[in-house]
């Protein structure tokens, strides 16, 4: 009965297999496989084409971001169509001089937003920079260093940069004898293009000028406490020309946590040995 079975199956398998297949339905399932094969390519592409998209989509997303936090960035990408510099700073012109006992390098940056010049803020700029060169220059033709040796370099960089300011630090050293430093801040705000002294950042709201003046002293007094080898020019019964408090047009600029810093020249609130010092005020001082 098994045998039999087994017998009946396998000629009813090689009937089947023997039964003539229609030239209709031979051609019907050769064009199901090719429809089939063609929708498998067109769903691949349509795959290949999102994938392409999302990635150029975030390719860009990392270019702007790229040229928004680094003006060098931006400037190496300005050929790039797809980019426009929301703030660039290069350098406008350099003043250079060398002699036996004169030397002067002074780099002067220019500022575009939208990619156009801010004329009132790059002759702002200029006009600083040119207070350096009238005085080299004053030095040389009049000799003042009397056989001695006089030298300015100033340079630049950029310390904030985020959607609403742009803060340009110059840097300036001039050695006589001995050297000083001072720094000068251009923090401009994006939306005027204007810049912006601490007193109008502030809303001239002259309890804040007080309550920052106040952290300043503070923190003077901790790090003197806290090191022998600092010393500020805190006011006192001794001292009557010590640090008095802020007046509202120094320079500063916000840090990656959006907090004030600011800044004083050498010799101005400390000993010259101290350099150039810096003092970041807490948002709860400042309100931002």
């Amino acid at each position: 009965m098994e045998y039999r079975e087994k017998d009946t199956l396998s000629n009813l398998k090689k009937s089947y297999e023997e039964i003539p297949v229609p030239s209709s339905a031979h051609n019907a399932v050769l064009e199901g496989i090719r429809k089939g094969k063609k929708e498998k390519r067109i769903t691949t592409m349509i795959k290949i084409t999102k994938r392409s998209v999302l990635t150029t989509a975030a390719a860009v997303s990392v270019i702007a971001i790229m040229a928004n936090a680094s003006p060098v960035t931006a400037n190496a990408m300005e050929e790039i169509p797809i980019i426009s510099s929301i703030a660039k700073v290069v350098t406008f012109r350099t003043f250079e001089d060398s002699s036996d006992r004169y030397e002067a390098k002074i780099e002067i940056p220019k500022v575009s937003l939208d990619q156009k010049d801010n004329t009132s803020v790059n002759r702002s700029i200029e006009d600083y920079a040119n207070q350096f060169i009238g005085e080299y220059e004053k030095q040389i033709t009049d000799n003042l260093t009397e056989g001695g040796h006089y030298s300015v370099t100033s340079g630049y960089e950029v310390v904030t940069d985020n959607t609403k300011y742009l803060s340009l630090r110059i840097n300036t050293t001039v050695i006589m004898a001995s050297g000083a430093e001072y720094v000068k801040i251009f923090t401009i705000d994006k939306t005027s293009g204007e810049v912006i002294s601490l007193t109008d950042l502030l809303h001239k709201d002259n309890m804040i000028l007080s309550n920052i003046s106040d952290n300043i002293k503070m923190q003077m007094e901790k790090q003197m406490a806290e090191d022998d080898s600092k010393i500020y020019f805190s006011k006192s019964e001794e001292n009557v020309e010590g640090f008095k408090g802020i007046k509202g047009d120094e320079s500063y600029y916000f840090n990656e946590k959006g907090e004030i810093v600011i800044v004083f020249d050498e010799y101005e609130v400390a000993p010259g040995y101290m350099g150039v010092v810096e003092f970041t005020i807490p948002k709860s001082v400042t309100g931002y």
